[in-house]
């Protein structure tokens, strides 16, 4: 449980951290994590530190190949915002 792994919740908001700990209901507890705001200004990284997500509000987790995402030059990416999941 020392993978770096990328979060999208519900709601749309994408989190990165380290895997920490998680329970039988999904609740996941990263450490040294940030929180990948994507505009058409650009993106923005908001550190968070250690963060705990409720498993009921996560729709995908995966691993980050860290290697891979230290080489995207994220000011060059622009986006619109991930809409929330809608029931």
């Amino acid at each position: 449980m020392t993978e770096t792994v990328s979060i999208i919740t519900a709601d749309g908001r994408n989190f990165i951290g380290t895997l920490k700990g998680f329970d039988q209901t999904i609740n996941i507890i990263l450490e040294e994590s940030f929180e990948r705001v994507y505009s058409m200004t650009g993106v923005e990284q908001v550190l968070l530190g250690l963060y705990i997500i409720r498993g009921d509000n996560i729709a995908v987790i995966g691993v980050l190949d860290d290697e891979l995402d230290h080489k995207i030059d994220f000011s060059s990416i622009k986006a619109q915002p991930l809409n929330p999941v809608v029931h």
